[in-house]
């Protein structure tokens, strides 16, 4: 048997320290939307405001085709300290079949559409990382194989918002709050025009957080148990 990537969904469940993560995805149609003038923008600078704002550490796990759509934003992520840069596929395709509606990658294209985008990343600098998240969370062994010799670590999350879509954000703060534990990776997305209420839902998952005594962190931290 080969050797395959290991998947990860969450940190040693001691200490008080979270991770909240931020999806930003970019697909083909995502961008013939902006172009059409359909959407505004799918980079929700208020998430970045407030987590500035209130120094609240966070990962990006971000899409090449996003990258190179908003580079401004991305340096803007890379210079912050607090902030750290992960892999989510160069255009947010399937990497196994039936993964939502997402058209798929075939099996001998995944280790180059994700090494690409590593490529895309990396002159931004930055707290960059080796850690990947699939579209849609859909992997299967033959995608684990396919990304072995990348030498990521595959971050699931074991808390999910449920904001791609939302059109209220009391239950994306529930949703977290509900089941948020020491060591968990929370799954968000930054993408403005498809997760609309994730700013307006932040404050208060902060919030309650704090009155659990939680902290966010890294998630290199987090993982790691540090």
């Amino acid at each position: 048997m080969g050797t395959r990537a290991p998947v990860v969904d969450h940190g040693p469940r001691t200490g008080a320290r979270v991770a909240l993560t931020f999806d930003a995805d970019m697909t083909d149609g995502m961008l013939a939307s902006l172009r059409a003038g359909r959407v505004k923008s799918y980079a929700n600078l208020r998430i970045l405001d407030l987590l500035e704002r209130e120094q609240v550490p966070a990962t990006f796990f971000l899409t090449g085709k996003w990258v190179r759509r908003y580079p401004d934003v991305t340096r803007r992520i890379a210079a912050n300290p607090r902030f750290e840069l992960a892999n989510h596929t160069y255009g947010h395709a399937a990497f196994t079949a039936g993964c939502y509606d997402l058209p798929r990658l075939p099996v001998d294209e995944l280790a180059r559409d994700v090494a690409k985008t590593f490529e895309v990343i990396a002159p931004y600098g930055g707290r960059q990382t080796r850690y990947f998240r699939f579209p849609g969370l859909c992997h299967d062994a033959a995608a684990l194989d396919a990304l072995a010799p990348l030498g990521v670590t595959v971050v699931d999350g074991d808390v999910v918002s449920g904001d791609p879509f939302a059109t209220a954000w009391k239950p994306l703060v529930r949703a977290v709050l509900d089941h948020v534990r020491p060591g968990s990776v929370v799954i968000m997305h930054v993408t403005e025009a498809n997760a609309a209420m994730t700013d307006e839902a932040l404050p208060h998952i902060l919030a309650g957080l704090r009155e659990r005594g939680l902290a966010p962190a890294p998630l290199s931290e987090v993982l790691a148990g540090g």
